[in-house]
C-alpha cells in the first residue's frame, strides 16, 4: 500500500496548524483533497488518544476556562433552510481549560454550550488535575452547576461577569458588543480576586482562530463535517501543547507544565499516527473478476 513519506505528512500537518485551508494544502503539496482529509482524520484520532492518556495528574495553580464559537455547515439561524444539512449542523462551541502559568490546554471539548456539555467538560478537567486549583470562568451560568458537581468544595472558584454596552450601529453586524466593565464574584472557596480573570484563555482563543482555518470569520473555510472539526481541534491542541514554543514561557506548554521532558517536532506527531496504523499491509496479487458486477 502506498503511503505518503513522513516528511510530506509532517508538511501537511504543519500547514493545517498554521491556518491554511485543506484545498490550499492540496494544491501546495500536490496531493488529493482526500489524502489531506484522511491524514487529518488519522492525526485527530491519534491526538485524541494521546491527550487522553498523557495529560493526566497535571499540577497547576490557576486554571481559566472559556468557550469559543464557530459553526459547522451553516450558522444556526440558517440550518432550517439549508439544503441537506447534516447532523450537528449549526453552532459549535469549543470549551478550553488553560493553565495560566504554563499556558497548557489541560482539557477541551467540542459540542454545544448547554449545561450537559458544561458538566462533561468540568468532569474531564477534574480528572486531569493533581491538586486543588483556582478556577476562573466568565459569567456563563452553566458553569455554576457543573463546577459544583465536579469539584464540590475542593476548589477556589471565581467568576468574571462582564458588562456589555451597545457598539456603534455601523459595526454591529460583525463586531461583538463593547465591554464597558467587569465584576469579580467569589463562587466557592477563597480565590485571589486579582487572579479572577479570563485574559489568558481569551488570548488562547485568538491563537485558535489564527491557526485553524475553520474558526476564521467571514470566509467559507468553516467546517462542513462535525467529525473533521473535532479532529482539527484535537490536532491543534496536541501541536499547541507539545510542538509550538510559547513566547511567554520560552518552551512548549507541555514542558512548562512538566508533562513532557522534550520539545516535540511535527515528526513526532507523524510517528504517533504511524504507530496507530501499525505496519503497512502488502497488497495481494490482482485477481480479475469472473462474474459481472452491477454498477
Amino acid at each position: 500500500m502506498r503511503k505518503l513519506a513522513p516528511e510530506k505528512r509532517a508538511q501537511i500537518l504543519t500547514l493545517l496548524c498554521e491556518g491554511m485551508s485543506m484545498r490550499a494544502i492540496s494544491r501546495t503539496v500536490d496531493v488529493s483533497i482526500n489524502t489531506v482529509t484522511k491524514l487529518l482524520i488519522d492525526a485527530g484520532e491519534a491526538a485524541i488518544a494521546f491527550h487522553d492518556d498523557a495529560v493526566r495528574d497535571v499540577h497547576a495553580k490557576r486554571i481559566q476556562c472559556d468557550e469559543i464559537w464557530s459553526f459547522n455547515y451553516a450558522k444556526q439561524k440558517n440550518v432550517a433552510k439549508a439544503k441537506n444539512a447534516p447532523d450537528f449542523a449549526g453552532d459549535v462551541w469549543t470549551w478550553t481549560a488553560l493553565d495560566s502559568d504554563s499556558k497548557m490546554i489541560v482539557s477541551y471539548l467540542v459540542g454545544g454550550r448547554d449545561g450537559e456539555y458544561a458538566m462533561a467538560f468540568m468532569d474531564d478537567l477534574r480528572s486531569r488535575l493533581a491538586n486543588r486549583v483556582q478556577l476562573s470562568t466568565d459569567g456563563h451560568r452553566s458553569y455554576l452547576t457543573a463546577v459544583d458537581a465536579a469539584f464540590g468544595a475542593d476548589i477556589d472558584y471565581g467568576m468574571l461577569n462582564k458588562i456589555y454596552g451597545e457598539g456603534p450601529r455601523t459595526h454591529a453586524r460583525y463586531s461583538p458588543a463593547i465591554c464597558i466593565g467587569a465584576k469579580r464574584e467569589v463562587i466557592t472557596g477563597n480565590p485571589k480576586m486579582k487572579d479572577v480573570s479570563t485574559l489568558h484563555v481569551e488570548r488562547s482563543d485568538l491563537s485558535m482562530r489564527m491557526h485553524m482555518r475553520r474558526f476564521t470569520r467571514l470566509t467559507n473555510g468553516h467546517s462542513k463535517r462535525f467529525a473533521n472539526h473535532c479532529h482539527m481541534v484535537a490536532l491543534y491542541t496536541l501541536w499547541y501543547n507539545f510542538v509550538r514554543v510559547h513566547s511567554s514561557v520560552k518552551m512548549s506548554p507541555a514542558m512548562a507544565a512538566g508533562v513532557s521532558d522534550t520539545l516535540w517536532s511535527m515528526a513526532d506527531i507523524v510517528a504517533l499516527i504511524e504507530d496507530a496504523e501499525g505496519p503497512a499491509k502488502k497488497r495481494g496479487p490482482y485477481k480479475p473478476r469472473t462474474t459481472p458486477q452491477s454498477a
